[in-house]
């Protein structure tokens, strides 16, 4: 039951938000305008020190919604722009390039229920998805449902702001997680359109990360009737390593028009599309390190690879030098090998904002789909702001 005082509060603020404004005398009275006689006899002033006292507790108590708001939605964004210099066969070229512009929202809508949404004004929407966790703070099991990145390799769930180089992911993981080198998969950003269940076990110390995806491009619907399955474990043992294994078992349709001259499947054809990796990283004060063995098969063609990649602080704050080794093979029928080095220096001169500086070689190149051997030599020089 309402008490007393309680009671006259929520009377006195119904008795002043219904306070009407009384017109001029020279101001026409329209229908339904309410004129001096139909006034009500009951007209607390909120100026009153007593009134004031009576409403205090109701207006104490009233939701403050600019910071429910606040509270409940999360703005990011990041932007990396580059200049690159490249000699590839003997032949110069030079370009800055604006290579991300990228602005997401996080809302929380209930305790265990979330929704995110990401686009990159360079190129698409990147991602859609809501989150439903079935434990209230505590992450044992997740229903993910939209478009998001998958979770093949270690890298490729990574944001690029946290990447040591330029060029972001190894050849082997941009190839095939289908972040654009694989001309007959198309360019889906490492992302997928599906449903994912994801946890952690053990106080942290176990994830898993299930996936069933449309296996297509982002941004359309799914090309054949064969949904790809994706699994992701990790395991980490003590503090800073992370032990990573995943898989994918699918199927593809060609994008091209023509054969694939990477792998010889034909134009529209369908094919398997399968991929695994196991790999691991080690995060400490000294070093940064994190590597993996990767393997994929289109059709009958078999693709493998590995890579190393690290960053080293140099005892002044924010100097940090970044190296990578990358070895990828698109066929290894055709021998259509690749070796990368990376050698540079970044500087992070605010949180999360950086300038890279990398020289790059290639002992052969993806140019237009087709594998050409033949060293290149590249400089890349990169500025990241990023704020959350």
């Amino acid at each position: 039951m309402l008490n007393k005082k309680t009671m006259m509060a929520v009377l006195c603020a119904l008795a002043i938000a219904l306070q009407p404004v009384k017109a001029d005398d020279n101001t026409p009275k329209g229908d339904g305008e309410f004129t001096p006689q139909e006034e009500t006899d009951f007209h607390p002033d909120p100026n009153d020190k007593t009134v004031r006292e009576v409403l205090a507790p109701v207006m104490a108590k009233a939701p403050d919604w600019t910071k429910d708001v606040a509270d409940r939605i999360k703005l990011h964004g990041y932007a990396q722009g580059a200049y690159i210099f490249n000699n590839a066969n003997g032949e110069n070229s030079n370009s800055f390039n604006m290579k991300r512009v990228i602005f997401w929202v996080d809302a929380r809508i209930t305790e265990r229920w979330s929704f995110s949404f990401m686009h990159d004004f360079m190129s698409v929407v990147q991602e859609y998805y809501t989150d439903f966790s079935f434990f209230k703070n505590k992450k044992y099991l997740t229903v993910r449902f939209g478009q998001f990145k998958h979770g093949y390799s270690y890298e490729n769930p990574l944001s690029p702001t946290s990447m040591e180089t330029v060029d972001v992911y190894s050849e082997g993981v941009t190839y095939l997680a289908g972040c654009g080198s694989d001309r007959m998969f198309g360019t889906s950003y490492g992302r997928e359109m599906g449903l994912a269940l994801f946890g952690e076990a053990a106080g942290g110390k176990f994830a898993y990360n299930f996936q069933v995806l449309n296996g297509c491009i982002i941004n359309k619907m799914d090309n054949n009737n064969q949904k790809d399955m994706v699994l992701r474990l990790e395991y980490r043992p003590v503090k800073g390593l992370n032990i990573v294994a995943t898989g994918q078992l699918g199927r593809g349709q060609n994008q091209l028009s023509h054969e694939s001259p990477l792998t010889g499947i034909g134009a529209d054809e369908r094919y398997i599309r399968n991929r695994y990796s196991v790999g691991g990283a080690y995060d400490c004060k000294w070093i940064r390190l994190h590597g993996e063995y990767l393997e994929g098969k289109d059709g009958t063609c078999i693709s493998r690879g590995g890579y190393l990649t690290g960053s080293v602080p140099l005892g002044l704050k924010g100097f940090e030098s970044v190296f990578s080794y990358d070895y990828f093979n698109y066929n290894v029928d055709r021998d259509y090998g690749q070796h990368k080095a990376v050698f540079g220096l970044q500087y992070w001169f605010f949180k999360k904002c950086r300038v890279q500086a990398q020289y790059v070689y290639k002992s052969a190149s993806i140019n237009g789909g087709s594998y050409v051997p033949g060293a290149n030599h590249g400089v890349q020089v990169q500025l990241q702001v990023r704020f959350n």
